[in-house]
């Protein structure tokens, strides 16, 4: 089969690579008809992760259920499937949540290393039952690309900031999973929302959405847009020390800060004893996918969502250097990259 695959160097190429095998009883294979680039795949690419073998990569997949094994009860061969991202056992008190981050036997992601890599003709998906979910009507494509990760990234996030109806919320970095949060955000009935990336064409995006645009740094901006106090809310998407840093500063006190940007494998130096003065709650989030679904399909079904304009550009799978060279660019113009099979 065809896959996408990251070298050390952080060449990207389109290799031919051995098709995937069923993953037990309880796995299914899917023939992968649309995938998507993340952001967190260019941690990759940037060296922020060690790579010792090529990495399949990808973690994003809607396709078509080819292969079960004997132990799958709700898909068989030809159902239409989108993917969670994040892998769970399915069995365990942890998974019983929904949430597969709590999976006790501990959660995996598809291409990081362990699972194969979602931007392949072929992805063997181990505990069907858990991980896939069919495409349900009235979903597009690309809405469900996005329910397989970076809505619910975004959703959660959002979530998790308690952002108080009317209240006042900062999103930090406008890729893909911060436009998610805003869209979050305004749904869940902030008020208020500063849209801070230093591409100002993401800020024009961001505010014919509804927010207001702010280049960075932003710190000082927010604050006297609130009155000195700050906003009641910060989601993080970008997850650098600096992105950090401006978002502790720019939440007033008694707030919280939601983190769903990728960090490095370095320490970060957390103020600790200023956030204890100020009683800050910082969450840091993997998004729990499965758990999502019943919130968010409803919502796209009904039109109460609207995730339009995520996806910027769709190109073939055989050119996936391209997608990413222009993800790595992090331009308004290549907001959301779709690979097509």
């Amino acid at each position: 089969m065809r896959a996408v695959v990251v070298e050390s160097s952080g060449q990207v190429s389109v290799q031919l690579r051995p098709d995937p095998v069923l993953p037990g009883a309880g796995g299914a294979i899917v023939k992968v008809e649309s995938t998507a680039i993340c952001g967190s795949d260019l941690h990759f690419l940037e060296g922020h992760y060690p790579i010792v073998d090529p990495v399949s990569l990808g973690h994003e997949a809607v396709g078509t259920v080819v292969e079960t094994g004997s132990a799958v009860t709700g898909f068989k061969t030809g159902d239409r499937v989108l993917v969670s991202s994040v892998a769970g056992c399915g069995q365990c008190t942890g998974c019983a949540t929904h949430d597969p981050i709590r999976c006790v036997q501990g959660p995996q992601i598809f291409g990081s290393g362990v699972l194969g890599g979602a931007q392949a003709e072929l992805l063997a998906v181990p505990a069907a039952d858990f991980q896939l979910l069919s495409v349900p009507e009235g979903i597009s494509t690309e809405q469900a690309l996005l329910l397989t990760d970076n809505l619910a990234t975004g959703w959660a996030a959002a979530k998790r900031a308690d952002i108080p109806i009317g209240g006042s919320v900062a999103i930090v970095g406008l890729g893909s999973v911060g436009m998610c949060a805003l869209r979050s955000a305004l749904t869940l009935g902030a008020a208020r929302v500063f849209a801070v990336d230093p591409v100002e064409s993401r800020r024009i995006r961001a505010a014919k959405w509804g927010a207001v645009g702010i280049a960075p740094p932003a710190v000082q901006a927010i604050r006297e847009a609130t009155g000195g106090l700050g906003v009641d809310a910060v989601i993080d998407a970008v997850g650098t020390d600096a992105a950090i840093n401006d978002s502790i500063e720019a939440v007033r006190t008694g707030g919280t800060v939601s983190i769903v940007g990728v960090h490095d494998l370095q320490p970060y130096p957390l103020p600790a004893l200023a956030c204890l003065i100020r009683s800050l709650s910082i969450r840091l989030t993997t998004a729990p996918v499965q758990q999502t679904w019943p919130e968010l399909i409803p919502l796209l079904q009904e039109g109460r969502m609207d995730v339009d304009g995520i996806f910027t550009d769709t190109l073939p799978l055989e050119q996936a250097a391209e997608g990413y060279a222009a993800a790595m660019s992090r331009s308004g113009d290549h907001l959301k990259i779709r690979l097509a099979l």
